[in-house]
């Protein structure tokens, strides 16, 4: 049986994610700071769900401290980490973002993933087929005036996977994977703020006016299949769009 683990779970790709592996039907244990009502009147007990801040560093430890991943993969043929949750805040020039929206950026989109992926592979470790997936972004590769958080962060992910994929773990594979543009409250986000705090917005303006995103669904059933494909891990970061599989 395939069990999975995913953040972020109450809407965009996390959500679409969740469906994806739900309908083939996986179990899953979604973490995230408010439950997803259609998901969990939709697939019933496949669907575990936990209500937690990840941007709050002192609130996930102790659900992770227990045995709450170990209880939950005990009978896995598969098992997987997603980790997509994630926030673009603070965006805006360097002076501009202040400490608290910096430490809690910091905290959602690299510190969680991190304390996930160390529980999560101590919790599996003697299973057979371990999969860790970090949902990166091209901004890790390419520099954006305004996202510096959010970039540094998703590159500090990418580094992360590529750093554990040479202590070759047993049975567990790792990526970082850009999923490409979509169409998800992000990009509304990106397309709300201010050329001062954001200088691209109207590149992204136009990629939504152009039809030119990507419906959250289609990503993830793209996600899911390199996921659990025999490839997954070969190249321990890269971008979705340039993979043949």
């Amino acid at each position: 049986m395939i069990k999975a683990v995913i953040t972020g779970h109450s809407r965009g790709l996390g959500e679409a994610i969740a469906t994806v592996l739900l309908d083939r039907g996986a179990a899953v244990l979604a973490l995230s700071r408010g439950n997803n009502d259609h998901l969990a009147d939709r697939y019933g007990r496949l669907l575990d769900e936990r209500r937690v801040d990840l941007g709050d560093s002192g609130a996930l430890s102790p659900l992770l401290e227990g045995d709450l991943l170990a209880h939950w993969m005990a009978d896995a043929d598969i098992a997987l980490l997603i980790n997509n949750a994630g926030t673009l805040a603070p965006m805006g020039p360097l002076g501009s973002q202040g400490a608290t929206e910096i430490a809690r950026g910091l905290a959602l989109n690299l510190t969680a993933p991190l304390m996930l992926s160390d529980a999560f592979c101590a919790a599996t470790a003697g299973m057979a087929d371990r999969r860790i997936l970090y949902v990166s972004s091209g901004a890790a590769r390419k520099p954006y005036a305004g996202w510096s958080v959010y970039g540094a962060t998703k590159a500090a992910l990418d580094h992360h996977a590529r750093a554990v994929a040479e202590e070759g773990q047993a049975n567990l594979r790792i990526a970082s994977i850009a999923p490409g543009v979509l169409d998800t409250s992000m990009q509304a986000e990106i397309r709300s703020s201010s050329s001062e705090r954001f200088p691209q917005r109207a590149r992204f303006e136009e990629l939504h006016r152009s039809g030119s995103l990507t419906a959250p669904a289609l990503g993830a059933r793209r996600l899911v299949d390199y996921l659990l494909s025999e490839d997954f891990g070969r190249l321990p970061a890269t971008d979705l769009r340039d993979l043949s599989f």
